[in-house]
């Protein structure tokens, strides 16, 4: 009997020890995987401000809430892109000569034929070209899968929920909203349950989205994400 109650509480004593590690791990653990979902997720919602933007600037100021007409742009549209050559000296800006009017003269020199103006103002090394960039090789590293910006990562399949807003500021101009997000049930699916309610419960105190996101539908913040 008292070889068997040696036995019992040896592994009581097991048991014990693993309670209390389980207890100092548990949190230690989950704040680890936590962390590695959260730089995942960041990344993705940072290459989606990133397209968001660059889709802004050539729709008229407006974002776009559709993910597949964000791919596509991604995919298939091209950026404008600015060669230059040469530089206006303080001479040239003092009798008034701009970067608009300079390359007015030389447009008007190539369709006309005749140089004299250009050799005038001294723009026979000026140029000015647009060339057109794929958006894939613009703001993207080699190799990126676009397709992948609608799913966030560790989510199973969810996408990010996506929108936009128009508004309009105090002096009557109008401007878009964009918000992007994903709440922590769907990239932390998997983890320890207690602790993500934990952290829910902190972000509702605070008033805060219990999850990560950018931008806002509520106010403008530069699609600032609500982790910076």
């Amino acid at each position: 009997m008292k070889t068997v109650f040696n036995v019992i509480l040896g592994l009581c004593a097991l048991a014990l020890v693993y309670i209390c590690y389980a207890s100092i791990m548990g949190p230690i653990n989950f704040e680890k995987a936590k962390k590695h979902r959260d730089a995942a997720v960041i990344a993705r919602l940072m290459d989606i401000r990133k397209a968001q933007l660059e889709y802004r600037t050539l729709h008229n100021q407006q974002y776009t809430a559709s993910f597949d007409s964000l791919i596509d742009f991604v995919k298939n549209q091209k950026l404008p892109f600015i060669f230059k050559q040469g530089e206006l000296n303080d001479k040239q800006l003092e009798d008034g000569l701009t970067e608009k009017k300079a390359v007015n003269i030389i447009n008007k020199a190539k369709k006309t034929g005749k140089y004299d103006e250009v050799k005038k103002w001294g723009l026979e090394n000026f140029k000015r070209d647009t060339l057109w960039v794929a958006v894939l090789d613009t703001i993207f590293p080699r190799g990126f899968n676009a397709d992948s910006m609608r799913y966030v990562p560790f989510g199973n399949g969810a996408q990010f929920e996506m929108a936009i807003k128009n508004d309009t500021a105090k002096s009557g101009a109008p401007f878009c909203l964009l918000e992007v997000k994903t709440p922590y049930e769907v990239y932390l699916n998997g983890l320890d349950q207690q602790e993500i309610a934990n952290i829910k419960d902190v972000q509702t105190k605070l008033g805060k989205y219990c999850g990560l996101m950018i931008g806002s539908l509520e106010t403008a913040n530069n699609n600032a994400g609500n982790w910076e």
